[in-house]
C-alpha cells in the first residue's frame, strides 16, 4: 500500500495523496481511486496490464489522439445538444510525462475522476438502457471523422473472430479435459457455430465493411451516468480504443446491456437477451449515430449482436482451457461460468433473430 501511496503522489500536481483504494471490477488492469486532502480531489490511478498490451505507450497515444480529437469536435460541433459530456483527461506526472514506468517495470497512467457521476454493471431501465446507447452512439460521432490510421493498433487480433476460433482450436486439441455436463456443452456449442466466426471479417475483406476509430469495450458499466439527471455523461475504459468496425462496439454494448442477468450470474441458464433494452440502446444510439451507418453496417447489425456474445464465450471457454491466463479470475472455474452465460446469451440471440430484425429495421 505504501507503494501504491508512492506511485499516486507522482501525478498529484498539488495537495497530498490521503487515501487509495480498489475501485471497479476490471478484468484486465487493475484501477484505484486516489483521494487528495483537498475538497474534490480525486482521480483514477491504473496499472496496465503489460501481458495484455505489451506496447502501453502506444496504448496511451492512442488514448491522447481519440481524447484530443473528441474535445475538439465538442468545440466546433453542436453534436451534445447543449448536454453534458466529460471526456476522460489524461493527467500528467509532475514531470510532464503521460505516463509512469515504475522501478520494477509497472506501467502506470492518471486519468481525471467525473465527479457527480456512477456507472452500473447491469441496466436498470429503458431509460439507462437509451442512454447507454446514446454514450457509445456520441463516442462514434465524435470520432467519425479521425482517420482509423492514425491509431495503431494496441491489440493486434482483438475481436478478429477467426483467431480467436483458431485459438480455440488449438488449444482444445492439446488440452486433456475431463468430461462434464457443462463442458460438453460449450464444446458441442463452439463446433454448431464456426461459420459464424467469420461472418464480419469476410464482410470487411470484401470491402462491405469499414474500418473506424472505435472504442472496444463499450460495456454497460464503463457508461458514467449523472448522479442527478440520470443522463449519460461519459464513456471511459479507453484502453482499447483502436482500428475496427462499428459493429464490434455495437454489438459489445448490446451484449452488455441486454442481459440483465449480469455477467457473472450463477444461473446461467436462465440468461436472456432483452429486446426491449436492445430497442432502447439502439434508439440512443441512432439518434446521434445513425448519419454516418451506410445500408452495409445496418444489414450486418444482427450478426454482430450475436457473434460478439458468441466470441467473448469463446474467448472466457479458451482462457479456463489454458489455465486463466488473460482474464482475471476471482474464484474456481470462473471463464468456465462465464463462457456458459455468453454462449447461452447467444442462444437466445438466435431465438429472437426476427424481433431484432425488426428493431434494426426501424433504425433505417
Amino acid at each position: 500500500m505504501n507503494n501504491l501511496f508512492s506511485i499516486a503522489g507522482q501525478f498529484a500536481l498539488r495537495g497530498k495523496v490521503i487515501d487509495v483504494t480498489e475501485f471497479g471490477k476490471g478484468n484486465i488492469n487493475r484501477t484505484f481511486l486516489v483521494t487528495m486532502d483537498f475538497d474534490g480531489g480525486r482521480f483514477i490511478l491504473q496499472r496496465i496490464n503489460t501481458q495484455v498490451f505489451c506496447k502501453p505507450d502506444l496504448l496511451m497515444h492512442n488514448m491522447l489522439i481519440s481524447t484530443g480529437h473528441m474535445t475538439r469536435r465538442m468545440l466546433e460541433t453542436q453534436l451534445t445538444g447543449g448536454r453534458r459530456w466529460e471526456v476522460p483527461v489524461v493527467i500528467p506526472t509532475g514531470a510532464g510525462k503521460e505516463y509512469l514506468r515504475a522501478s520494477d517495470g509497472s506501467f502506470w497512467r492518471a486519468i481525471g475522476f467525473i465527479d457527480g457521476s456512477e456507472s452500473f454493471a447491469v441496466i436498470n431501465d429503458c431509460n439507462h438502457a437509451q442512454e447507454v446507447g446514446y454514450a457509445l452512439g456520441l463516442f462514434h460521432a465524435l470520432l467519425a471523422d479521425l482517420p482509423p490510421e492514425s491509431l495503431a493498433d494496441t491489440l493486434e487480433g482483438f475481436h478478429i473472430a477467426p483467431r480467436y476460433l483458431r485459438h480455440y482450436e488449438e488449444v482444445l486439441a492439446k488440452c486433456q479435459l475431463a468430461s462434464s455436463p457443462e463442458l460438453d456443452y460449450c464444446i458441442r456449442f463452439v463446433g454448431q457455430r464456426r461459420d459464424l466466426a467469420h461472418v464480419l471479417e469476410d464482410a470487411k475483406a470484401e470491402g462491405r465493411l469499414l474500418l473506424r476509430t472505435i472504442h472496444g469495450d463499450p460495456k454497460t458499466d464503463n457508461v458514467m451516468m449523472d448522479v442527478s439527471t440520470r443522463q449519460a455523461v461519459g464513456i471511459v475504459d479507453l484502453d482499447t480504443v483502436k482500428p475496427g468496425l462499428v459493429h464490434y462496439d455495437i454489438g459489445d454494448c448490446l451484449r452488455s446491456a441486454c442481459n440483465l442477468m449480469g455477467e457473472d450470474t450463477d444461473k446461467w441458464e436462465s440468461v436472456c437477451f432483452d429486446t426491449d433494452v436492445a430497442s432502447a440502446v439502439l434508439n440512443g444510439y441512432s439518434s446521434v449515430a445513425r448519419g454516418f451507418l451506410t445500408k452495409n453496417d445496418l444489414d450486418y447489425l444482427y450478426d454482430s449482436i450475436r457473434l460478439i456474445a458468441f466470441e467473448l464465450g469463446l474467448r472466457f471457454f479458451t482462457d479456463y482451457m489454458e489455465g486463466d491466463v488473460y482474464f482475471r479470475v476471482r474464484r474456481p472455474n470462473h471463464n468456465l461460468a462465464r463462457a456458459l452465460i455468453q454462449f447461452r446469451l447467444t442462444e437466445s440471440i438466435e431465438t429472437q433473430r426476427a424481433a431484432i430484425n425488426s428493431i434494426i429495421r426501424d433504425m433505417r
